[in-house]
């Protein structure tokens, strides 16, 4: 299980990557915009592709965050039960956030295919759509991976 918890763990660290990759190019992009808007060249759809890239950024950076527990929780409900209901609780809720990334993800990969099908593509430059959906899908099948891994924790009494 140990090789399970490490797997879930570097790709979600190669996801973080690649999420502060993607924010790194959003901010140089707004900001080369803003420039050449200055000097009277904006540059042709920057709203669009920041937007796209917004996928990259928010979504691959969720399996670590969570992996980390560095999202915001009510942690002041919990702290108060005993160690049987925190894990009940805990456990309870993973299950639940397993259940709807791994249904976020396959409906993302079925829109993804929608997508792909019917050639959808951005207004102004063109990109096709569905690599942002398949990707999103991706990243929710990760967070699934993660949420499992965590319901281990719970169950070996390694959840913190």
């Amino acid at each position: 299980m140990e090789k399970a918890l490490g797997l879930v763990l570097g790709l979600s660290r190669i996801f973080a990557l690649i999420a502060g990759v993607a924010l790194t190019i959003m901010m140089c992009l707004t900001v080369a915009d803003v420039i050449g808007r200055a000097g009277g060249y904006p540059i042709l759809g920057t709203a669009e592709l920041v937007s796209l890239i917004c996928v990259i950024a928010v979504g691959f950076a969720v399996p670590l965050t969570s992996f980390r527990r560095r999202h915001v929780y009510m942690e002041f409900l919990i702290e108060r039960m005993g160690r049987k209901a925190k894990n009940a609780v805990n456990t309870a809720t993973r299950v639940v956030t397993f259940l709807l990334f791994g249904l976020a993800g396959t409906n993302l990969f079925h829109m993804g295919a929608e997508f792909a099908a019917s050639k959808e593509v951005s207004m102004a430059l063109t990109m096709p759509f569905y690599p942002f959906a398949y990707a999103a899908g991706i990243c929710c099948f990760l967070q699934s991976a993660v949420c499992l891994c965590e319901i281990v924790k719970i169950w070996e009494g390694k959840y913190e």
